[in-house]
């Protein structure tokens, strides 16, 4: 463990971030990790317990004490070591997991986790700086050959390890870059791209192929970026689903038609680009607009972030649901993840944020303005329990109904799931009641589908989530992918 007593003489230390004014006027990344000696101070104040329910707690299941009490001692190259033997990619769950691990931590109970998230950051960071994060190519080939089908962190992470398990792997991406929603989902003051890059040249020298503005099974077979669900079934002895859950929840009330209300993700991978050098024709901005963000999840932050940015005159943030305690109720919760309000570093840069508010309709302008959105008719509601069935409903307040400006709206509301239409009914495989593709998780065919041959992974197959549940599913199913090829697999489940 690390220092016995290191929890009761040491306190918690948060990563320096640069002040909201200052970081404003860019999209680089404003948090940096912790020096050398503040991270080996954290990781002394690690117990060891009995039960390292921080593990649990986490969806890749990291070996955080051993990581924790290696870094207490200096042994940072031990330390990646131990890091990468259950997480593809630190470097991006560093930087963007909420870090349920935290919430797990037995010093949680006191408000006070070890800030097991800034040590994987500064471990990871520190491999990357010496040097010790290379190319890991087989020994040998085994001649099979796998698709994967979608970049983003549970693609990357099946194809890594299909790669160094030996097979040649083909990573299939439709749109220009590779990263799915890591490259164009997260905006890049949450994590710039460049992680992205330096993993995919490890990853070229290990053996994966990467084939960028290629759609499998595109709708329109006739584009000429498509790939023919015929040839993907020709071409490869395994197919891999690890695309992401794309359908974006509509809110179909009066005016949705008007200019200037779009999804979030009709918005984000613009700015996206354009920080990558694109010339964007007709980009979506914020710019001296009242801007409006329905959704209080994490995508609403990236937009409130953003939108601030790029010079919003003012930015709003509605949440359907009641608006959480500021503090969870331990007793009840550890170690679970709670609910409890949150305000991320983009609400610290400046928003207006409500709660229990149901978008009734869209209004327009007059003049010039009259097919654009100028604001937003909404109500209040309560959730009240119904005593005969004891379901929580919402019920509107009367006289409650007020108005928004919003010239830019911005829906946040989540995602249904995946885009089914093309690739996944050409084929023909089964999905689940919530429309994700069905593929279970235990037994001898872990991830596989309906259809022996091909297996999924990651939002398209449990639904909208998160990086490091991308990456668990995306290692797991290159396990039994493995399996299915050779019969049997040394890769780590």
């Amino acid at each position: 463990m690390g220092k016995i007593t290191g929890f009761l003489e040491f306190q918690r230390l948060s990563e320096v971030a640069e002040a909201p004014i200052s970081r404003l006027h860019h999209f680089k990344e404003f948090v940096g990790h912790l020096s050398d000696g503040e991270a080996e101070q954290q990781g002394a104040r690690c117990m060891d317990c009995g039960i390292p329910f921080c593990q649990s707690g986490c969806p890749v299941n990291n070996i955080i004490p051993d990581w924790n009490d290696l870094v207490y001692r200096g042994h940072w190259k031990n330390a990646i070591d131990v890091l990468h033997s259950t997480n593809n990619f630190p470097e991006f769950t560093g930087r963007v997991c909420p870090a349920p691990c935290e919430a797990a931590c037995v010093l949680n109970i006191n408000n006070d986790a070890v800030g097991i998230k800034s040590i994987e950051h500064a471990i990871i960071d520190k491999a990357w700086a010496e040097g010790w994060v290379e190319p890991q190519p087989p020994e040998t080939k085994t001649g099979r050959k796998v698709a994967v089908v979608g970049s983003g962190p549970a693609g990357l992470a099946t194809a890594q390890q299909l790669a160094r398990a030996g097979h040649d792997v083909t990573v299939f991406e439709k749109s220009d870059r590779i990263g799915g929603l890591l490259r164009y989902g997260i905006p890049d003051f949450k994590m710039e791209k460049s992680h992205i890059d330096r993993r995919i040249e490890q990853m070229v020298e290990e053996g994966v192929t990467f084939l960028t503005s290629v759609h499998v099974g595109a709708p329109d077979a006739s584009s000429n970026d498509s790939f023919s669900i015929e040839q993907l079934r020709k071409d490869f002895d395994a197919i891999v689903l690890a695309g992401g859950a794309e359908a974006p929840r509509n809110l179909p009330v009066p005016g949705r038609d008007l200019k200037g209300v779009h999804f979030a993700m009709d918005f984000l991978p613009s700015q996206n680009k354009v920080v990558a050098g694109d010339r964007i024709k007709g980009q979506i901005t914020a710019e001296g607009k009242h801007v409006l963000v329905i959704g209080g999840g994490d995508t609403g932050s990236d937009c409130v972030g953003t939108s601030n940015r790029q010079g919003a005159t003012s930015v709003t943030q509605i949440e359907l649901l009641p608006q959480p305690p500021t503090q969870e109720n331990r007793p009840l919760t550890w170690p679970y993840w709670p609910l409890k309000m949150r305000t991320s570093s983009s609400h610290e840069e400046g928003v207006g944020r409500d709660w229990s508010i149901v978008t009734k309709a869209f209004k327009a302008g007059t003049g010039k303005d009259k097919d654009r959105v100028k604001s937003v008719v909404a109500v209040r509601v309560e959730w009240k329990k119904d005593e005969a069935t004891g379901v929580t409903k919402m019920v509107e307040m009367e006289g409650s109904e007020f108005e928004i400006p919003a010239d830019l709206v911005l829906f946040a509301m989540g995602f249904t799931g995946p885009v089914t239409a093309g690739l996944v009914d050409g084929l023909g495989i089964d999905k689940d009641q919530r429309g994700n593709v069905s593929a279970p998780t235990e037994g001898d065919a872990s991830y596989r589908t309906s259809d022996p041959k091909i297996f999924a992974a990651g939002d398209m197959r449990r639904g909208q989530s998160l990086v490091v549940w991308a990456i668990r599913e995306g290692r797991q199913c290159a396990r039994s992918v493995d399996q299915f090829l050779m019969g049997t697999s040394t890769l780590p489940r």
